[in-house]
């Protein structure tokens, strides 16, 4: 069986949807699977590509057996609507003019930007193949979630695209159980249609080690009780909320270690600076290698978005990197996030954006080591059989 995988994110970059993607890949190339992934020059989230690559019209590789072709496209940083809806665009039509060469038996195409869906659903048309669209978020509610966009003829437009992507696909995957029941309720998606893969861990990938000391003598945190947040620093994050918080904590013992990069990262730095803060580290974006170091020297991982009725679907990828390396969580997500994390008792959540909640729910991580059970999220969550089933359901 040949697959034919779009998206524009891709190792090595380390953000969730190259990871998700890669991860699936791998294990499907593993299962005697010919899997062709058509991609960007990996550029996230600086817009900046990395070294070793060129922004050429079409280059070739091979990553653990997966053959990836990377595509010219619009390189933009991680903010800016228009400059992203350009960047989007680039792909979806580059993507698609390379498809079309590119021997198949079925078409994935991954959102969150459902631009990759149309490329997805062009070849479809053109190749006479079926293709799955995977959701990775509900876009564009997601737009509107975070004040990128408001309502008017374009989000309407985009509305209608995202209504046809979801009716012309052959099998629609989600990553969230709310995704599907969205799907079912607000655009008549038949049930059989809709598939739940959700985000996991993959073994080995991360695992429990012992606290970095050179890294924490490097920042000096020694002794410190380090609460941090890993991953993009975008309009969805709310990490100004823990900023503001960061300057109201009482507990000196406190320190916030925030690393990553993304479009709201020069202005989080701007209100460090205002609020003159002395318990927060804040770092560039590290590579998939050294972010164990990071997550080791945590006492407490942070996974954290802003307060919307959209964010109650999501479940962040890095509930599952912190569980791997045992790190409990104190969550400001809201909905099925929430909720695995306090089902399976590996951490505590707090009201989204609300300070009361989140310094109470803060004091009692620091005051109750308690005792988690990561284990069982785990197995529950392996990449491994998630990759499977994944398959399972599209090959059908």
């Amino acid at each position: 069986m040949k697959i034919l995988f779009l998206t524009d994110n891709f190792v090595p970059e380390t953000n969730a949807p190259a990871t998700r993607t890669y991860e699936h890949c791998k294990q499907w190339v593993e299962q005697g699977i010919d899997v062709t992934v058509i991609t960007c020059v990996p550029n996230f989230p600086k817009g900046k590509v990395f070294n070793g690559y060129k922004n050429k019209l079409i280059q070739r590789e091979v990553i653990d057996g997966i053959k990836v072709i990377r595509v010219w496209s619009y390189i933009s940083a991680n903010k800016g609507t228009v400059k992203r809806i350009l960047d989007y665009v680039s792909y979806m039509i580059s993507s698609f003019i390379v498809g079309l060469f590119i021997k198949t038996d079925l078409i994935v195409a991954t959102s969150p930007q459902f631009f990759t869906a149309i490329s997805g659903r062009w070849l479809s048309f053109w190749k006479r193949t079926k293709w799955v669209m995977e959701v990775r978020d509900i876009w564009p509610e997601s737009i509107k979630a975070v004040g990128a966009m408001k309502d008017g003829y374009i989000l309407k437009y985009f509305e209608y695209l995202e209504h046809k992507m979801y009716e012309s696909a052959h099998k629609i995957v989600v990553v969230t159980d709310s995704f599907k029941k969205y799907l079912i309720e607000s655009h008549g998606i038949p049930k059989d249609k809709i598939g739940v893969v959700k985000n996991g861990i993959s073994p080995g990938q991360f695992s429990p080690k012992e606290k970095a000391q050179q890294l924490l003598q490097d920042l000096n945190l020694e002794d410190k009780f380090i609460i941090g947040y890993i991953g993009t620093h975008g309009m969805a994050h709310a990490l100004d909320f823990v900023l503001n918080s960061a300057s109201k904590l009482s507990n000196k013992n406190f320190h916030f270690l925030l690393v990553g990069d993304g479009a709201h990262k020069e202005y989080l730095r701007s209100l460090k600076e205002t609020l003159n803060l002395d318990n927060v580290t804040m770092l560039d974006n590290v590579n998939k290698d050294q972010v164990r170091d990071y997550i080791s020297i945590l006492d407490i991982g942070l996974v954290n978005l802003k307060k919307s009725d959209t964010f109650k679907s999501v479940i962040p990828s890095k509930i599952f990197e912190l569980c791997a390396m045992r790190k409990p969580i104190l969550i400001g997500v809201e909905g099925e996030a929430k909720k695995i994390v306090e089902d399976y008792n590996v951490g505590i959540g707090f009201v989204p954006e609300n300070y009361d909640s989140f310094e109470t729910k803060l004091n009692y991580l620091y005051e109750n080591k308690g005792s988690y059970d990561f284990d069982n999220l785990l197995i529950d969550f392996d990449r491994v059989k998630l990759s499977k089933k994944m398959l399972h359901f599209i090959s059908k």
